[in-house]
């Protein structure tokens, strides 16, 4: 069914010419594919919001359509698709813009061209300036890391090239254009904000896949750096395998974020809560006024007036600054990209104020270093409990950093009921708990192994050597945070064991995994 999310749905007269937008779709279940294990590597220092997702793939899509009287339907379209793993929406939509155009005129022979280009790029190794030739350009690009500075990003520069090739620089791989998917119901990003953050069911009604996708990767990316951990669909259609599993009214609708442009949506999911009806994306060239959210009875078809419908009640107050910045940029003509500037860091520090809270709780829930033997298992992270995280909100909360006023408490006790809460704490938990694995390794590592095994009996030494070698095994598989030395210490230590064993086990444990 995949090949029906390609083509936009109906022959609409607003997608005559060319159009781009993305949409995700699952992974068959029990397909293996080459490239997981190095994805995976390189994955360890992306930012969370960039890690890939095994179970999905992203199709880049360039749309062409153009009225053609000669054939059924009255028009000819065409597309070309890009599909990865890899949520890097800037830069697979400027490679399309690239090549479509001309793939459209030529023949697979031009294709073929380009996958020869792209089969020279280098690996996509976050926090490395790569240079990425694609028909006779060399587009210049850095993957941001995990150790980036939220809201900041070093900038790639244009430089002339000495063979004379041309040379584009992209400021980012990821982002899209903020403000612009916003400015339709930019009065309402706050609680938009909110409900991205706790996960509630969206819908985001369209006019054409294009505005559909943007407008949901705009949503999905307004929590960074916090990970959205639910399903979202940038372009939605009735032939997803999906469909009935996300329309059904026999259950409450799922966690996820859906972009829908076929009017019969309209109508099978009116039950959903939380619906966003944007018109064509413009910039306003005058400011925008001030529009109530709007009650979901009133959403009828895909012709009701834009807006925002939904009778959820916002936990904070609303912050009249960030609009009023907005308003003045827009009297101003100041330029989108320093309006979507604006609006990151808005959303970035209003994320930081929600989360520090939660990372100063969840961090002491680590044991202490002192409290780590290495001769018994390494010691286990305390159990998160809401009650005492919510105690720590009087005088740590988000009050330190925010000057928002609200129901922070009732937002807190909502998000912790959350598919994005569930993932957030799943992944600092499995961080710790690898933090302890080394910590007790390099514990391990300060020991006099040699005298200790000196002192017990052979059996005791075999199991330690054996014990050791997985310790080992487990730093390699789990890419735990150990330092290099640590690991060539600890080899050394298994080595000088089993030299002062009888040759008998020497031989054996000598070939039993590496040391």
């Amino acid at each position: 069914n995949t090949v029906y999310l390609l083509f936009i749905s109906s022959p609409y007269v607003g997608c005559l010419g060319d159009t781009q937008f993305c949409f995700r779709f699952r992974r068959s279940p029990g397909r293996k594919v080459s490239l997981c294990c190095f994805l995976d590597q390189l994955d360890r220092d992306l930012p969370v919001y960039l890690k890939k997702d095994p179970a999905y793939y992203y199709g880049y899509v360039y749309f062409r359509q153009v009225r053609d009287k000669s054939l059924k339907r009255g028009y000819f379209q065409k597309s070309l698709v890009l599909i990865s793993k890899l949520p890097y929406v800037h830069l697979f939509r400027t490679v399309l813009k690239q090549i479509a155009p001309e793939y459209f005129e030529k023949s697979e022979a031009f294709l073929e061209a380009v996958c020869s280009d792209v089969d020279r790029w280098p690996p996509p190794i976050p926090g490395k300036i790569l240079h990425l030739p694609i028909m006779g350009i060399i587009m210049k690009l850095r993957i941001p890391t995990y150790r980036d500075k939220p809201g900041t990003m070093p900038v790639v520069q244009n430089m002339h090239q000495a063979d004379a090739q041309i040379s584009m620089a992209l400021p980012t791989v990821h982002e899209v254009d903020l403000f612009r998917c916003f400015c339709p119901v930019f009065f309402h990003i706050q609680m938009l904000w909110e409900l991205v953050l706790l996960g509630e069911p969206l819908v985001v009604m369209a006019p054409s896949p294009s505005e559909s996708s943007e407008t949901v990767l705009a949503l999905v990316s307004c929590i960074s750096p916090l990970k959205y951990c639910s399903d979202f669909r940038p372009y939605f259609t009735i032939h997803d395998s999906e469909f009935k599993e996300y329309t059904t009214r026999t259950q409450a609708p799922p966690s996820v974020i859906l972009g829908v442009t076929n009017p019969f949506f309209a109508k099978t999911l009116q039950h959903w809560p939380h619906i966003i009806r944007i018109g064509d994306i413009k910039l306003p060239g005058e400011v925008p006024k001030q529009v109530k959210v709007k009650k979901l009875k009133n959403l009828k078809t895909l012709d009701s007036k834009p807006g925002v419908y939904t009778s959820y009640k916002p936990y904070l107050n609303k912050d009249e600054e960030i609009v009023k910045q907005l308003q003045k940029g827009v009297q101003q003509k100041r330029p989108t990209e320093a309006q979507s500037v604006i609006l990151r860091r808005y959303f970035l520090e209003l994320t930081e104020s929600f989360i520090i809270p939660l990372e100063r709780y969840v961090a002491s829930l680590m044991p202490l270093q002192k409290c780590i033997s290495p001769w018994k298992s390494p010691p286990q992270l305390r159990q998160f409990s809401q009650d005492d995280f919510m105690k720590t909100l009087e005088k740590a909360g988000p009050q330190l950093t925010s000057g928002l006023k609200g129901d922070w408490i009732g937002l807190y006790r909502h998000f912790l009921k959350s598919p994005n809460f569930d993932g957030w704490f799943r992944s600092r938990q499995k961080e710790m708990t690898q933090k302890l694995e080394a910590l007790h390794l390099e514990a391990l590592c300060n020991e006099n192994l040699v005298f200790w095994s000196q002192k017990h009996t052979e059996v005791e030494t075999v199991d330690l050597v054996l014990k050791l070698k997985n310790k080992l095994l487990q730093a390699d598989r789990e890419q735990l945070p150990v330092k290099a030395d640590t690991l060539k210490k600890l080899q050394i230590h298994i080595h000088d064991i089993i030299l002062a064993l009888p040759d008998d086990l020497q031989d054996i444990l000598l070939k039993t995994g590496t040391t």
